[in-house]
């Protein structure tokens, strides 16, 4: 547990500005998946909602998602030297004000008190397990399925006993029911530092301005928390300007957990690529607009793009689908080859290959079969997700051995929940930094996809591009 006092001075927002915090990805949910959603907000102690996740809350309010907020404690030991006010007082001005910034976020607020003791939360997990679990039913009951319910609370590592017990029993409740989780730091940043590696995974909600007055209002609303409750010492102002000014930002920052499947039974894994994907090429040669949408051709731009060679030698696509990438692909490519599990897409990927000599198609299942050769060009896009997380590590232990020294691997993957498999983009390309721990030679991440480019070791350790590939001027 963390040391610190709300007198403390702290990292001061001059300080998380400098940092880059500005910079980090926004969060992979769009309107309309936040909207068939339901959320449930969990609140160790009145102000936490506002500060944390109150912006949110707007946004949740304005796209019609399903919002359940749960009130742990009354928050009565925030002064508990105060001369003027009794716990039990200063409970019934906390509950109010709750109310009150509720208001301001939610157009008609319905929210339930656990009534559970300001600072004793690691004492009542029961309780709070209870609560919560009623709360998931009845989401549940309204026919969600267990990945469209998001647990909301503080981050479990905020420093505060109270938040700390309420996000690690946020955290195992999301991870046992297969929900989605953010965690909403509020202590963390007065006592960490701007260097503290954690907030560098953790992800944006950039706030409209709408959004940010809502927050403003509410925040304003915890009148004993935010002004002094007299002159006399013990009442002093609890959240000083200086600490509210990291919640004043244009953006919250929340650390996502996705949701994870329950158990192995209730996900997807590379054996039934095929069934699945064919079953989604029946009577369409194109159900992704691979060859209409912007977006894709975007994307696929981008990708060429971010090939450091302009030629090479054997190249091969992993998860071609119909082709669309393929195509380009090849034309850079002396020999490329493009596999798939879905024999009925790998047919159209054919057709478009046809009038190209060097390339062909290959209907195998990775990672359990593999074709054989070496390649110094390896495309692994928008297929890792569809892996198991040990088919994934087995996937880039084939990618190792089959990619010749400093050759290219090409990595790209959209950032959204995959619905019925376990991982989705973000944690694809960690696998692979984790595992591989090859140089990194670009990374281009936006809310809907991530394109990373890495460089197997060359001989004598040198990562650059092998002898047949142009690398280019330096930029």
């Amino acid at each position: 547990m963390v040391s610190f006092t709300h007198e403390d001075a702290g990292t001061s927002e001059d300080a998380w500005a400098a940092s880059g915090l500005a910079a980090l990805p926004e969060l992979p949910l769009d309107a309309g998946e936040l909207a068939g959603r339901a959320f449930i907000v969990l609140a160790a102690h009145p102000d936490d909602e506002s500060l944390g996740a109150g912006g949110l809350m707007v946004r949740l309010r304005r796209l019609g998602a399903r919002i359940t907020v749960l009130l742990c404690t009354a928050g009565e030991a925030s002064h508990p030297d105060s001369p003027s006010t009794t716990p039990e007082q200063l409970a019934a001005v906390r509950l109010r004000e709750f109310g009150g910034a509720l208001r301001q976020l939610l157009p008609d607020p319905g929210w339930r008190f656990l009534a559970l003791p300001d600072g004793r939360l690691a004492d009542h997990r029961a309780e709070v397990h209870a609560a919560l679990q009623r709360a998931i039913a009845e989401a549940a009951a309204s026919g969600l399925p267990a990945e469209r319910i998001t647990l909301v609370a503080p981050y479990r590592h905020d420093g505060h006993t109270d938040h700390e017990a309420l996000g690690s029993a946020a955290a195992e409740a999301a991870g046992a029911g297969g929900h989605g989780l953010l965690e909403y730091p509020i202590w963390y940043w007065l006592w960490a530092d701007a260097a503290d590696p954690a907030w560098q995974s953790w992800l944006r909600l950039p706030l409209d301005p709408a959004e940010r007055q809502a927050k403003a209002a509410a925040m304003a609303s915890h009148t004993s928390q935010v002004r002094a409750l007299s002159g006399q010492p013990g009442d002093e102002v609890l959240l000083p300007p200086a600490f509210l000014e990291h919640f004043e930002r244009p953006f919250e920052t929340f650390a996502w957990q996705r949701p994870a499947a329950a158990s192995s039974t209730n996900s997807y894994a590379a054996a039934d690529a095929e069934g699945v994907f064919d079953a989604v090429h029946t009577g369409t040669d194109d159900p992704w607009q691979y060859t209409t949408s912007w977006y894709e051709h975007r994307k696929r731009a981008l990708t060429l793009a971010a090939l450091p060679g302009l030629n090479y030698n054997a190249g091969l696509e992993i998860g071609c689908s119909i082709g669309t990438l393929s195509v380009d692909l090849a034309q850079r490519c002396a020999s490329f080859l493009a596999v798939d599990a879905s024999g009925a897409a790998l047919a159209y990927a054919a057709r478009r290959l046809e009038h190209l000599p060097g390339a062909r198609t290959r209907h195998l299942t990775v990672p359990q079969d593999w074709p054989e050769g070496r390649f110094d060009l390896i495309v692994v896009s928008e297929v890792g997700y569809y892996l198991a997380p040990g088919e994934l590590a087995q996937l880039f232990g084939r990618v190792e051995a089959a990619l010749l020294p400093g050759g290219t691997l090409a990595l790209c993957h959209w950032r959204h929940p995959i619905s019925g498999w376990e991982l989705d983009g973000d944690s694809v390309h960690a696998a692979a930094r984790r595992q591989l721990g090859w140089a990194d030679a670009g990374l281009y991440r936006e809310r809907d996809f991530i394109l990373e480019v890495l460089i197997a070791p060359g001989a004598g350790g040198d990562p650059r591009p092998a002898a047949t590939t142009d690398p280019g001027p330096e930029s």
